[in-house]
């Protein structure tokens, strides 16, 4: 795909909007939404675990669509809190940059004080 015919992420949010039911109150919205990165992201899982412990060949075209699916929940939370999806990146990015500014090392991240809810992953 040619880089400069994607889509950007503020414009992928934009457009999950469309599909998005709108008769939820804010608290529904973020229960359908996080339930939703939930059920996507163990779909994904499913596909893994039969990759590694079932002898099935990863389908990438199957992962794509169940990677795509977790991001149109990710893109629709954000929505609900207000903040636009490409921030989202960007802060993370920030944080993961802060945290390795030389690129990852097993056990050489930079921590902040209280913050052991944090995995060394991102």
């Amino acid at each position: 795909m040619d880089p400069r015919t994607r889509i950007k992420f503020n414009e992928f949010q934009e457009a999950c909007k469309r599909t998005a039911n709108t008769n939820l109150t804010h608290s529904q919205a973020a229960m359908n939404w996080a339930l939703g990165i939930a059920g996507e992201a163990g779909e994904y899982c499913e596909l893994i675990k039969k990759s590694e412990f079932h002898g099935k060949k990863l389908d990438k075209d199957h992962a794509k669509k169940e990677l795509g699916d977790i991001l149109y929940y990710v893109a629709m939370a954000a929505t609900n809190l207000g903040i636009d999806l490409a921030s989202v990146a960007q802060a993370n990015v920030d944080k993961l940059t802060a945290r390795y500014p030389e690129g990852f090392k097993r056990g050489g991240g930079i921590r902040q004080v209280n913050n052991d809810h944090e995995d060394d992953g991102c």
